[in-house]
Order: C-alpha cells, then sequence, then structure tokens
C-alpha cells in the first residue's frame, strides 16, 4: 500500500513538472496528402501515428498537447517541419487531431508541454534554419500583401488592367451557390506537382487536388470546390501564406 502510494505521488510530481512551452497557440493537422511520405527527418508520414511538426523545436521532442476548449490532450513526437503559415505552431497528424478532436475545426487552440525533449542534431538544426528562412520569406510576402488585399482575387478574374473593373468583374462572377477551383500552379513534372501541394497542404489548405492532362502532359495544383461565399477569403489567405499565383475557374 505505501509502495502504491509513493508510485502515485511519484506520478502527480512528474505530471506538475512538465515544462510549459507555450499556451494559447493554434494548432492545424495533416493527413491523407501527406500519408506515406517523407517527413524531414527522413521517416515516412504515418496520419495514424501520434506524431507532429514544428519549426524549431529539435527532432525527437515529446510534447503534450492539451486542446484548450475541451481539455482533451495526447503526446506526440516531434519527427517533421512545419506548420509555414506565421500564425499556427504545430501541425498534428491526424491520429493526434482526431484524440483532441479537432477534425471538424481544422484549428483549435492549445497548451504544448515538453514532456522530453529530442537531441539538438545536426540535421535538427539545419531543418530548423530551413523552417526559419521559409518564414522569412513568408514574412515579406505578407507585408506585400497587405498593400493591396483585393490583388490577388481580381488577377484571377479578368485580363483587364483596370484593378476596379476587376474587382467588379469578379463579384459579378461569383454566383452564389456556385464551385470554383483555385490554381496555384501547373508542372510538366508530376513530382514537381506533388512538392507542390505538401507545401499547400503544410500550410494548413485543405481539398487539394492534382488535375493531370495525359494531352499536354501537364499537372495543375488546385484547390477544389471552394463555395462561391468562400472564394474571396480563401484567396486571400492563399495570397498571405505565399501563393499569389491564382487562377480561378468554376465547377461545371
Amino acid at each position: 500500500m505505501l509502495a502504491a502510494s509513493i508510485l502515485f505521488f511519484s506520478r502527480l510530481a512528474f505530471l506538475s513538472a512538465l515544462e510549459i512551452y507555450k499556451s494559447g497557440v493554434t494548432a492545424s493537422y495533416y493527413a491523407e496528402d501527406f500519408h506515406g511520405k517523407r517527413t524531414s527527418n527522413g521517416e515516412r508520414f504515418n496520419m495514424y501515428d501520434y506524431t507532429c511538426a514544428h519549426k524549431a523545436l529539435p527532432f525527437g521532442t515529446i510534447l503534450r498537447v492539451t486542446n484548450l476548449a475541451n481539455g482533451k490532450s495526447c503526446d506526440v513526437r516531434l519527427n517533421d517541419r512545419g506548420p509555414f503559415v506565421a500564425s499556427r505552431e504545430i501541425d498534428l497528424s491526424k491520429a493526434a487531431a482526431v484524440k483532441l478532436d479537432m477534425i471538424g475545426s481544422g484549428t483549435a487552440k492549445v497548451k504544448l508541454e515538453i514532456v522530453s525533449r529530442g537531441a539538438d542534431t545536426k540535421l535538427s538544426q539545419q531543418t530548423a534554419a530551413s523552417a526559419s528562412k521559409i518564414m522569412a520569406k513568408l514574412g515579406s510576402g505578407n507585408s506585400a500583401n497587405k498593400t493591396s488585399t483585393s490583388g490577388s482575387e481580381s488577377s484571377t478574374s479578368s485580363n483587364t488592367s483596370n484593378k476596379s473593373t476587376k474587382s467588379k468583374t469578379a463579384s459579378q462572377t461569383l454566383t452564389p451557390g456556385t464551385y470554383w477551383d483555385i490554381q496555384l500552379g501547373a508542372f510538366s513534372s508530376k513530382e514537381n506537382a506533388k512538392d507542390f501541394a505538401r507545401k499547400l497542404s503544410r500550410a494548413g489548405f485543405h481539398d487539394i487536388v492534382l488535375q493531370t492532362s495525359a494531352s499536354k502532359g501537364i499537372t495543375r495544383v488546385a484547390i477544389k470546390k471552394v463555395p462561391a461565399n468562400k472564394v474571396t477569403d480563401t484567396q486571400n489567405q492563399l495570397a498571405a501564406a505565399g501563393f499569389k499565383d491564382q487562377t480561378l475557374k468554376k465547377r461545371k
């Protein structure tokens, strides 16, 4: 009985000793688009494992992630870099997102506690430095985008050089009840298209599709079936994340 009590209080001491890394930060998740692909530390991503991507912490770090909205938590192992969106702190595997009950919302405000810190290897340092450079580029892109938030929408809706005309045309075209594909790139190499789609997913976007034209040998990457009332917001979010080359196409 005494031994059991000692063990119980030892566990309580361990739980209370966890280092709070950050709280009130945003978590997102990634799943099918990356399942089986290589992570930044060289492993194969398995959306059914409890893993995560983070831009700075060492690979192998175990984090306890708690959804602040419902109190649910799970431990995840860091094996990847991302998410490459300034407002997001951590990208979780689908299994972790299910455990935290955040699949429906896609993101959640969380608390991150360090259960154990991984070794700060050369690979961890190199990939963290690369992640920092990517975020710096996205940051400069965001600043440029703020000067004209309507630019991303108008450039995809008309060829005229007058911005006010473009915006007007776009608003008339986006009829309620219609759906649109937002094309973001076209590649002669399907592998390059897959890499680009991976970047989109890492940035937190969903419903990514590869559209291959066998006759032209081109693979296009797009966000599919966006409702008309969400097109403008989606385009602005894409532009803010650095994806400014956009072509809008109405779905039949």
